[in-house]
């Protein structure tokens, strides 16, 4: 079976700095990965690179013929949590979802809505997003990232910025997304979370990434 994502040889130069240095990584479908390592080393830029947004300097990135079609650039069915998400801080939780969903049009009010059940935000609270809390932000970004059902998610410190209970919320939506088939890479500090959601390990230190 093809993998999902396959990094080979990537290296990733800024500056004449090197940031990464042959990295070698193969997900597979259905895989929980976990890439940890120190603030800066890396991790988000390999994320962004697994989601086409980066381009590496050297090596090739390949991503399954499944997630790929002629009229787009990047991977389809990813759901994504990369930096801070760009929602429109005027308009409310549902309004920015409906926003984003019209680009597609693959779905309608009521997925937008059991996804905002499923992260434990009120579709109905008129609260503009530039009023929300930072936990309560993250949590739109997850709702954002599993509303159309994708397949496989590219999820930076999903548990950034929540409370405890939050923290058992979003842990459980990843358990279900797992169990149902999905593809899982995300990042975390937190050994509590790694242990939760039981991953592969990989660990990138000095400018390459190693199995942790």
């Amino acid at each position: 079976m093809t993998p999902v994502i396959r990094l080979t040889d990537v290296a990733v130069e800024f500056r004449r700095t090197t940031l990464l240095t042959e990295v070698n990584l193969s997900v597979e479908e259905g895989d929980c990965c976990a890439i940890v390592g120190p603030n800066g080393s890396g991790k988000t830029v390999l994320l962004k690179i697994m989601c086409g947004f980066l381009a590496p300097t050297r090596g090739t990135v390949s991503i399954s013929p499944e997630y790929l079609s002629r009229r787009r650039t990047f991977p389809e069915r990813f759901g994504i949590i990369l930096d801070r998400p760009g929602f429109l801080a005027g308009q409310s939780g549902m309004d920015n979802l409906r926003a984003l969903a019209a680009i597609r049009g693959v779905i309608g009010d009521d997925e937008i809505v059991a996804a905002l059940d499923a992260v434990d935000l009120d579709p109905t609270l008129r609260q503009p997003v530039g009023r929300y809390s930072m936990g309560m932000k993250q949590k739109l970004a997850l709702a954002q990232a599993i509303m159309e059902d994708q397949t496989v998610l590219i999820l930076d410190e999903p548990f950034n910025a929540l409370d405890e209970d939050s923290v058992e919320i979003v842990r459980e939506v990843l358990s279900d997304r797992l169990e149902a088939g999905c593809t899982l890479v995300f990042t975390s500090h937190q050994q509590a979370d790694l242990d939760a959601l039981d991953p592969r390990l990989h660990r990138v230190a000095d400018r390459t990434l190693t199995a942790a």
